[in-house]
């Protein structure tokens, strides 16, 4: 089949290798000049002068991302290379918190969990035990909670260390939605898989290179090599049925696959439905409206530099709260990057991106003694939707012959790389369905 794909983010190239990987001819829409739509690429100049390149938000992937490494492996990123690997580790500057061992293959990945809460720096034996029971409970009952249930209410029988040291942080990182908010039911999804799964779930995979190259640019380049296109800077206008086929700027094809964003997939929608038979115009309608009552979350990245700025670890967590809003910092040079360079992460920002640049340089130097200067801040105000209790999402098919995939679209993990890139292969395999 001749299949169109409107987005080259990583669930759109996702989609673009599977469906040539099963034999359909792939062309590539891509707006912008780049790869990676919100996990992409971008170029900034240090203090010192030296140009340099950062990303458009600090991202990482964890062992339990299987189809995301698979993938890469396939378009022939050397993940030794591109990824450095690093036992889940939540320790603060001061030392406290969780850090997971390296046991040998052989032995349980629950095992990891139990000895790193055992070992957890400055907790009690309350703290352990609290969590402890919990996690039993989980396990017990398959991970599977009341899906009305919300984070927080979850782990109320947690202690407010372990609540504010663990829970917190690690559902904002992986849901993008402050726990008193956040879906119980995703939480515990990733849970499972991420600490309580296969052997190097937990493993911490960070990116050496930048967002772009990891793995959009290379399958792409994959893509052209088994005969697929990539048109980047072309900015679909014409979208429309044709009988049983769709045009898109004056091509026809089988079947389209819509990567883009939520907001820019509602809006091409909006317009194609005023031309469609009302049997199309009605199922976009019904999808658009799903799509709409999506709520999104921000996520604010700020990179620093200071000469000889360093850290203990390549990652620590920070103590976060309503003046300091960062709950994470990268070592950029201990990453590949320049000497010197962190990364910020606020998960779930809220406010100006002047005042959260001046918080968390205010928080750099009160929680690690740093006096840094900013580099450039970046504000994805539509990073992730809000992963909710409940939360009715967009279904992947559209209309016969029109798809739709991203890491907002009906799946059972958050906004996530992992979750774009399983969205993406599923759509692929629907490509062949989606004409009836």
């Amino acid at each position: 089949m001749k299949v169109a794909i409107i987005g080259a983010g990583w669930a759109g190239m996702a989609a673009a290798v599977a469906a040539t990987q099963s034999g359909h001819q792939i062309t590539v829409f891509e707006a912008s000049r780049s790869l990676g739509g919100r996990a992409r690429a971008l170029e900034a100049t240090l203090p010192n002068g030296t140009r340099v390149t950062l990303d458009n938000g600090q991202h990482i992937l964890i062992g339990a991302y299987t189809d995301t490494l698979r993938l890469m492996l396939e378009v022939g990123v050397d993940l030794g290379h591109a990824l450095m690997r690093l036992p889940l580790s939540l320790r603060f500057p001061d030392g406290a918190g969780l850090q997971f061992p390296l046991l040998p293959a052989p032995l349980p990945a629950s095992l990891d969990a139990l000895i790193a809460i055992l070992r957890a720096r400055g907790w009690t034996w309350r703290d352990k035990l609290a969590l402890l029971q919990l996690a039993s409970q989980w396990q017990r009952g398959g991970f599977v909670c009341d899906a009305s249930l919300t984070v927080a209410e979850l782990c109320a029988p947690l202690t407010p260390r372990v609540l504010h040291e663990l829970i917190e942080p690690l559902c904002v990182s992986a849901l993008n939605t402050p726990a008193h908010q956040a879906s119980a039911t995703v939480f515990l999804r990733v849970m499972q898989d991420a600490l309580f799964g296969a052997r190097g779930g937990s493993h911490l995979l960070l990116p050496r290179v930048d967002l772009s190259e990891l793995f959009p640019a290379p399958a792409a380049r994959w893509l052209t090599q088994h005969g697929g296109q990539v048109r980047l800077g072309h900015r679909v206008s014409d979208l429309r049925a044709q009988g049983a086929q769709w045009v898109v700027d004056e091509d026809v094809f089988d079947a389209v696959v819509l990567a883009a964003s939520s907001s820019n997939v509602t809006r091409a929608l909006s317009e194609c439905a005023q031309a469609a038979p009302e049997s199309i115009a009605s199922q976009m309608r019904t999808w658009a409206n799903i799509t709409q009552r999506l709520h999104f979350e921000a996520i604010t990245t700020v990179y620093t530099w200071a000469p000889h700025a360093s850290l203990a670890a390549p990652v620590l967590a920070l103590r976060s709260d309503d003046q300091n809003p960062a709950q994470f910092v990268f070592d950029r040079g201990q990453l590949g990057g320049p000497a010197g360079l962190l990364a910020w992460v606020v998960s779930a920002s809220t406010g100006e991106r002047e005042d959260l640049q001046a918080q968390v340089l205010q928080q750099a130097h009160s929680q690690l003694g740093l006096a840094l200067q900013a580099v450039q801040t970046v504000v994805e105000k539509r990073a992730t939707f809000a992963c909710t209790p409940g939360l009715e999402r967009p279904p992947m098919r559209i209309a016969p012959g029109l798809l739709a995939c991203g890491d907002y679209v009906a799946g059972p993990y958050p906004a996530t790389l992992e979750g774009a890139v399983r969205s993406g292969l599923a759509a692929a395999l629907r490509v062949n369905a989606s004409t009836r």
